[in-house]
């Protein structure tokens, strides 16, 4: 089989001007129908056992209120909900599932789960951050109860992924680590935060505009020895789109051209560590153009391309000396 996606739209999960929209989608499936080296799966509803793995049952029933008493707004950031979209969450975990359980179990050599509404900053206890279920999660949490002894979750979205932290921060089978720009929304993902998992719980805030470069130094010096260190069986990848330079949220410094590199030394550390087991999750990336872009990239990763697609969308802005931060991360994490 070859490497395998999810596509799950929710075009009626949408509120009038919100950034997250079905219209993220806008450009997407055309670059995948394009494609003949990828095979699409259909994505069936989780189930709420599933679900409830990360998830407590008071925020389950709480949302599904929610949603079906929608449209509406449920948190500042803002988070909102249709009558729909306790339905369209269902469909992205379970979308998000289809890809992690024929990786696993080595059906597919890697896969991509497409999906929206987004899930890392989805606690087990709330959904936040535009987030409803914690899609990542609940595929490595399934896993687990398939079998998989360890998993590494890296992230790149531009925010912090405090739900994925706070559902494996007491979980020695997981190891997650984050980078992200400091000073933004929701305001977590110190170098310090869980220090009793220090080690196994991995934070990388960095300033704005940090780009390519920085980047690729991360994947050398921080995510290759974790990596090494804690020797994953599978690796999942919370893959947000909003760290490339010109979000229209973000500050971050990302092209395709570094979307391609970082996700290319995932998939040489999944083969290393896993047999190839990695599956990347959407996150955030709210310009229609750099999610087409970065999923490009990341196809290009998963395919085995040794080349990175596109480009001419080079960042403008100089990147700031990271050696500094660099440096703490390692210092505090041991590594």
């Amino acid at each position: 089989m070859k490497t395998v996606y999810t596509l799950v739209s929710s075009p009626t999960h949408a509120y009038a001007g919100h950034p997250e929209s079905p219209q993220r989608f806008a450009r997407l499936e055309a670059c995948l129908s394009r494609r003949t080296d990828i095979e699409r799966l259909e994505a069936a509803p989780a189930r709420l056992d599933e679900i409830s793995r990360v998830h407590t049952p008071r925020m389950i029933t709480g949302l599904e209120a929610a949603c079906r008493q929608g449209p509406g707004i449920i948190d500042h950031a803002p988070t909102y909900v249709t009558r729909t979209s306790f339905d369209d969450a269902l469909l992205a975990s379970g979308g998000t599932l289809a890809c992690s359980r024929l990786v696993w179990e080595g059906a597919a050599p890697n896969g991509f789960a497409l999906v929206r509404p987004p899930g890392h900053h989805a606690e087990p206890g709330r959904a936040m951050g535009f987030c409803l279920f914690n899609n990542a999660a609940v595929a490595a949490k399934d896993a687990l109860a398939r079998g998989l002894e360890r998993a590494l979750i890296v992230d790149f979205d531009a925010h912090h992924g405090n739900g994925t932290q706070a559902a494996f921060r007491d979980d020695e089978r997981v190891a997650y680590l984050s980078t992200h720009q400091e000073g933004i929304y929701p305001g977590s993902g110190r170098i310090e935060d869980v220090p009793h998992a220090k080690g196994r719980i991995v934070n990388v805030p960095l300033p704005a505009f940090s780009g390519d470069a920085a980047f690729r130094r991360i994947a050398e010096a921080v995510i290759t020895p974790l990596a090494a260190r804690f020797r994953p069986q599978m690796i999942f990848v919370s893959a947000g789109f909003d760290s490339h330079w010109n979000d229209p949220l973000t500050s971050l410094g990302l092209t395709s051209a570094g979307f391609f590199v970082l996700a290319q030394r995932l998939v040489g550390l999944a083969q290393e560590h896993c047999g190839g087991k990695i599956v990347f999750v959407l996150e955030g990336g709210y310009d229609p153009q750099n999610v087409a872009d970065g999923a490009t990239a990341v196809f290009a990763a998963l395919t085995g391309s040794e080349s990175a697609p596109g480009g001419g969308d080079a960042s403008p802005h100089p990147e700031p000396d990271i050696t500094p931060r660099l440096d703490e991360v390692r210092r505090w994490q041991g590594l």
